[in-house]
């Protein structure tokens, strides 16, 4: 019996271990900027809408209920400028990460079929390749897919983990247009996209996929994904939707229904409650922005450039004039040392191996915390 192999790939996250071992010996405690999993407490209007649902003793719709559907196009029309989307090409998952690492399964690809992803990428794009048996590619250029009819997915990552770099309404659209020509999905994952610090799109928004102007008004081919994770702390709710292309939506919806992929009921009702309140997500970007703003200068006193990160929740950092291939772990360590805990720019590929990601998903006191130990050294 044949199966995908991943080539013996470990869990990346457990390698990191030793240096948290290392940075809890600090005698103030560890600060830990490593994960970008949320700390600040899950909004009461969205806890409130969970607990009235309690009472799921039947099994939840697949689809999603039409109040979460349609929440979910008034949320892309008011936020996102993505007006007229069709509900029924909405359809809720299990968090993004599993439809990040299970989709071209779903799509039906596999061996001899590409798939197209960012160079410095969240690794669940290239093992989702894998486990389906198809190829991953790596690449930030068109050119190098751009009339190839082996490309069959291809991902963008606006705003992108762990870089933070946001692709504007031009760059999107050249993705667009090549993917058409050749028939390949585009799948955006936007998940960072209420999380912008930087101008012209702090103040205009982050484009999506699906936005008129980058679709020309079709959404043919398209799929853009998203996460109430971070704008509204529901990691532990596993609360996310993919839409678009209401044909591509209705083949994932049948296979999903075979295998009982379903986001349970008291969460669609939470999802709900959170797409239609717009305030607790301000609230929680200012928090996000505060503690932006002290790690920011305090991580150029210790000698370290941030690149990118115009939006998102990590500062994409490396040594003051380092070349692109110094290695990572030397500025783990160095960092673990202090007492504080960072990601390796190695988990995110070849291109990304001279950086280190920082996380913004500590609490104020520990983000001083850490703030005070780079400015002293």
């Amino acid at each position: 019996m044949g199966f995908a192999s991943l080539g013996g790939l470990a869990y990346p996250w457990d390698s990191l271990t030793p240096f948290a071992e290392r940075a809890r010996q600090h005698p103030r405690g560890i600060v830990d900027l490593s994960i970008g999993t949320p700390v600040d407490p899950t909004p009461a209007v969205v806890r409130d809408a969970l607990a009235a649902a309690g009472d799921a003793h039947g099994y939840p719709t697949t689809h999603g209920t039409p109040a979460l559907r349609e929440a979910v196009v008034d949320w892309f029309a008011r936020r996102r400028g993505v007006p007229g989307l069709d509900p029924d090409a909405v359809l809720p998952t299990v968090g993004s990460k599993e439809l990040v690492g299970l989709l071209p399964s779903l799509l039906r690809l596999g061996p001899g079929d590409v798939v197209v992803h960012p160079a410095t990428a969240y690794p669940t794009y290239d093992v989702g390749a894998r486990l389906a048996g198809a190829t991953p590619l790596a690449t930030d250029r068109v050119e190098d897919w751009a009339g190839r009819d082996d490309v069959r997915l291809v991902w963008v990552n606006s705003p992108g983990n762990p870089t933070g770099e946001v692709l504007g309404v031009e760059e999107l659209a050249r993705v667009v247009a090549a993917a058409r020509e050749i028939g390949a999905v585009v799948v955006s994952d936007e998940c960072y996209a209420e999380l912008a610090w930087e101008e012209p799109f702090a103040s205009s928004g982050v484009p999506s996929i699906l936005d008129p102007r980058v679709s020309g008004g079709s959404n043919e081919g398209l799929l853009a994904a998203y996460s109430l994770s971070k704008q509204s702390n529901l990691a532990g709710y596993r609360a996310a939707f993919v839409a678009g292309d209401p044909a591509v939506v209705a083949d994932l919806l049948t296979t999903r229904k075979h295998l009982g992929m379903i986001v349970p009921a008291p969460v669609q009702a939470a999802m709900v409650a959170a797409l239609t309140d717009d305030a607790h997500v301000a609230a929680q970007r200012e928090v996000y922005r505060r503690r932006r703003d002290v790690l920011l200068p305090a991580l150029g006193h210790a000698g370290l450039e941030v690149d990118g990160s115009q939006a998102g929740l990590y500062l994409w950092s490396r040594p003051a004039g380092a070349a692109e291939d110094q290695d990572c772990w030397q500025t783990v360590g160095a960092l673990a040392d202090l007492g504080i805990l960072v990601g390796p720019g190695a988990f995110y590929g070849p291109t990304a191996a001279g950086h280190v990601r920082v996380a913004l998903t500590a609490s104020d006191e520990r983000v001083h915390e850490a703030a005070a130990r780079l400015t002293a050294v």
